[in-house]
């Protein structure tokens, strides 16, 4: 989930401040609205899939929306505080201002930020409770230890190679399976196997932050799954799940369970091709402009994958 931090997109590639920063703007550079696309993705496809099977549900489908922002944004607070705290924000960091390693925000404060978000994100979940049952309550605590965990705690899982892993599953299949399950209070094998090209994809945001910050990382003790593949793995590993993100859909055509709208998503594969040429060209810095290209191209993806379910229901 550090990975969100990371989506650099216009001024963010900035690492230090070029003017003073006002109290307000430093607690939105912290949220970081430029990387709640990343949110909204999983979002778009599981209501879209709830349209098609006729379960949508406008309320349900909002304060899913809702809570995966909150939660998006407390991603971002619990990283920056517990990367300062553990020693991993460094001078030498390649990626956008941390607000609290810059000392624009307390520790202390940003940890009653963190707070507030999640008692946000709590209050949303209830309604959704109420709504799709026990099986949400789990996806909910689940998603708030997987959120502490990532960062934080004795067994940080960004740091032991467990990062992408659990980026694919809540972001992905949590994500669009979550969505749809308040929706349909059901869930089909049809759903997950949807939620696999959005997982991949933001997945593969992660891959790209984590490459361009392999060598801090591992001076710092960061076991990132980079770390431990290395650079040449690390960008197979990229060139993999975009792949198979554009695969999935003609799964989905070939097998009968849509009509060719659900290939829509093909529209964009000059722009994902562009991204895997840049991850075999760019090294440090220079990656961060494909951390914005993936973000959008995930966007892009799951939009377009969206509007072909949506037109194959009528």
């Amino acid at each position: 989930m550090k990975f969100a931090l990371r989506v650099i997109l216009a001024t963010d590639g900035d690492t230090t401040p070029s003017q003073p920063v006002s109290k307000p703007r430093a607690w939105l550079m912290a949220a970081r609205p430029k990387t709640l696309p990343a949110a909204v993705a999983p979002v778009i496809v599981g209501s879209a899939l709830a349209y098609h099977d006729g379960v949508f549900a406008p309320l349900p489908a909002l304060a899913a929306l809702a809570g995966a922002l909150l939660f998006q944004i407390a991603v971002n607070f619990a990283n920056d505080y517990f990367d300062y705290v553990k020693g991993i924000d460094t001078a030498d960091r390649l990626g956008p201002t941390r607000v609290t390693a810059s000392g624009l925000i307390a520790p202390g404060e940003l940890r009653l930020g963190l707070a507030a978000v999640l008692g946000l994100a709590l209050l949303v979940g209830a309604y959704l409770v109420s709504v799709g049952g026990w099986p949400v309550a789990v996806i909910g605590l689940a998603s708030i230890f997987a959120l502490l965990a990532y960062s934080g705690g004795p067994f940080p899982l960004a740091s032991h190679g467990l990062g992408d892993l659990t980026v694919f599953i809540f972001f992905g299949l949590a994500g669009v399976c979550g969505t749809y399950y308040v929706q349909a209070r059901a869930l089909t094998p049809t759903v997950v196997v949807a939620a696999l090209p959005v997982g991949a994809l933001i997945t593969a945001i992660l891959v790209v932050n984590n490459l361009r910050d392999i060598d801090t990382d591992r001076r710092t003790g960061k076991r990132t799954l980079a770390v431990i593949l290395g650079a040449r793995r690390t960008r197979l590993e990229y060139a993999a799940l975009v792949g198979a993100a554009y695969l999935i859909p003609g799964l989905l055509w070939a097998g009968g369970a849509f009509p060719v709208w659900v290939i829509l998503p093909w529209g964009s594969l000059v722009l994902a091709w562009r991204a895997v040429e840049s991850i075999y060209a760019r090294t440090g810095p220079a990656l961060n402009t494909l951390l914005a290209d993936t973000a959008r191209l995930t966007l892009i993806f799951s939009v377009l994958l969206a509007v072909g379910f949506v037109v194959s229901a009528s």
